[in-house]
């Protein structure tokens, strides 16, 4: 018979896991969680009293339980599964065995009312405050760029309510790049339809954090967001570089008007050649730009970014959810390498 699991055997297992690496255990002890809380309380109203049924669950808790999810991409359901299950997970919640695990339906509503108080905005700039604070300040200037985020695809009937449509998403085509041909013909790119929704980022050179962001629909385009909050005026350079697509007569004077330096990409001309002399400024311009790419990567591969969710506004609290979420390990990482061997 299986002896029956006691305190000290769990602390023993916890001990373990941390001599192995625990990376939720260094994220904890590099976010200090609790300056979130004001901002959490605000959004989620007051805890009911003692004569007013059941304590509503903490609130800090449960954002700890929605970076869980964003970290991982998971589902609601099996964030709370893997919460009660893992004990890594159980005690970056600052949970007990014996404590109650808020439910997917708890944090549901938790994340609705998130949304309907405009607080993941608030949220992400007190992370970026709390990263500044750290001595990771925006320095060597920004990069800007968009991604596609994949939504589920509308398959309803055209009986079924409008509600259960998503509205907000917007089909787009993205074109892959084909592989020279050995034969020397002219290779075809191939064209991708995607659903979805676009995040748009801003991050600084130097520590690759995410400053700016904001969330569209699939099919808008990239040039005119760059107008739309996403340069940060407090970088303690004034160089902004981003691929071709933001290139335009009006993105120019807007950045000239206001200090900036463009390292935007500049367009092939119209039926002639790149000129050498260009192509190999954007090719400089490129090894600066790249840096940005490490960001989608991570939240798409390592992160599983997808939208799970209908409308604009729960989107943007996904992709919003998982750029705090980012830069929360962003700043773990930047930590370590300050800290002495």
């Amino acid at each position: 018979m299986a002896k029956q699991a006691g305190f000290w055997s769990v602390e023993d297992r916890l001990e373990e896991i941390s001599a192995g690496g625990d990376p939720l255990e260094t994220l904890n002890e590099t976010v200090a969680f609790e300056r979130f809380r004001p901002i959490l309380e605000r959004a989620a109203g007051r805890p009911r009293g003692p004569k007013g049924g059941r304590p509503a669950m903490d609130v800090v808790l449960k954002f700890r339980m929605l970076v869980l999810q964003s970290l991982h991409g998971l589902g609601l359901e099996a964030t709370e599964k893997m919460v009660r299950d893992r004990l890594s997970w159980m005690r970056f919640c600052g949970l007990g065995i014996a404590d109650t695990v808020p439910d997917a339906n708890t944090l549901w509503d938790f994340r609705e009312a998130l949304i309907r108080a405009g607080a993941l905005d608030a949220l992400f700039e007190e992370m970026d405050r709390a990263i500044n604070q750290a001595g990771f300040i925006s320095r060597s200037g920004q990069i800007v760029d968009a991604s596609l985020v994949t939504a589920p695809r509308q398959r309803n009937t055209d009986g079924e309510k409008a509600a259960q449509k998503d509205v907000d998403g917007r089909w787009t085509v993205k074109y892959s790049k084909a592989k020279a041909r050995a034969d020397g013909s002219k290779p075809v790119d191939i064209a991708i339809p995607i659903y979805g929704y676009k995040s748009h980022v801003s991050i600084d050179r130097m520590h690759g954090v995410i400053r700016r962001q904001i969330v569209t629909h699939a099919a808008q385009h990239d040039g005119a967001r760059l107008r739309e909050g996403l340069i940060q005026t407090a970088n303690t350079a004034r160089d902004v570089w981003a691929d071709s697509a933001y290139r335009s007569a009006e993105n120019e004077r807007w950045l000239k008007d206001r200090g900036m330096t463009s390292q935007v990409h500049r367009k092939k001309p119209r039926g002639r050649p790149m000129p050498k002399r260009t192509s190999r400024a954007n090719g400089r311009k490129s090894a600066v730009r790249s840096k940005v790419e490490h960001v989608f990567a991570q939240q798409k591969a390592r992160m599983g970014l997808t939208i799970r969710t209908i409308g604009l506004a729960r989107a943007k609290a996904a992709i919003t959810l998982a750029n705090i979420a980012y830069n929360m390990t962003r700043m773990r990482w930047l930590q370590s390498r300050t800290l002495p061997a």
